[in-house]
């Protein structure tokens, strides 16, 4: 029984820590939701309210230090990463999806809001891996991951035009990342797991928000013109691809570090740590 109490105890502190870093998203999401039913400032575009109000919870976090500034920064590449690509994807040629309600703050048929969904996730990552005392064992180079996420983002541009390479990225990305392991401190012990399934498991979770954003007519995808309806679970594989490029692009400002106890680990950039190193920095 006393194992059973501390397995809940555990569990629901990795959901309390689980929701301190979703804070941001979380955030987004509410006040999408809100001002789809209720929205009465006159003057100002409800997407415009949303950029607005998105600035102003950042500022929020960063002055009640509930935010590191390496976090803010992991934001606002994720921004302009995101944007380059929307403003690809919603182009008149293009069409992958469109914002319907009006905005003054934007470019092209892209309103500025929309990087910061994006950077939801960055902000979620960077939080996460400091929340929870990320270590990894089995890790790839780093220099292969770069070279994996670029080829990930360059196909979300190329597929219009030329093979979707999806399958391959993924086929790769499995093959990379088949044997490691993810370890993460919830109270005081390091629990385990595969990195590729915790990957699956953000992905899920993207794809749920993906469909309240959509419900709540933040964006819509060709078939949901008409009528709302869910996205394509198939959608998944496309999350699952940002999912690392986000993580690689986290690791460029957050250092890889090996578990405590001592193992022999694949890549040679992994730092090993003594076990009196405090567990977070």
């Amino acid at each position: 029984m006393n194992k059973f109490k501390q397995f809940i105890h555990e569990f629901f502190v990795f959901g309390l820590k689980q929701a301190y870093a979703c804070m941001f998203g979380g955030f987004l999401l509410a006040v999408m939701l809100v001002t789809k039913y209720w929205y009465p400032i006159e003057g100002l575009h409800r997407y415009d309210f949303i950029f607005l109000a998105a600035i102003a919870f950042q500022v929020f976090m960063l002055a009640f230090k509930l935010e590191t500034w390496k976090e803010a920064l992991v934001i606002i590449v994720f921004h302009l990463v995101a944007t380059v690509m929307e403003l690809f994807k919603t182009s008149d040629a293009i069409q992958s999806w469109h914002y319907p309600e009006e905005f003054i703050f934007g470019i092209a048929n892209v309103p500025l809001f929309t990087g910061f969904m994006y950077s939801a996730v960055g902000s979620y990552l960077a939080r996460v891996w400091r929340i929870f005392d990320f270590r990894y064992s089995n890790y790839p180079p780093k220099w292969t991951t770069v070279i994996l996420v670029m080829a990930v983002y360059i196909n979300f541009f190329t597929h219009h035009y030329w093979y979707d390479l999806r399958w391959l990225i993924l086929a790769i990305t499995f093959y990379l990342f088949l044997t490691t392991q993810i370890h993460f401190k919830v109270i005081k012990t390091h629990r385990k797991m595969p990195l590729l399934f915790g990957w699956f498991l953000v992905a899920l979770f993207i794809w749920f928000a993906e469909n309240i954003a959509t419900y709540a007519n933040i964006w819509l995808y060709p078939n949901q013109k008409e009528a709302w309806q869910m996205v394509p679970l198939a959608k998944l594989s496309s999350w699952y691809l940002l999912m690392l490029l986000s993580f690689v692009l986290v690791t460029l400002v957050n250092r890889i570090k090996q578990p405590l106890a001592k193992t022999v680990l694949q890549s040679p950039e992994l730092e090993p740590l003594a076990e009196s190193e405090p567990a977070t920095r």
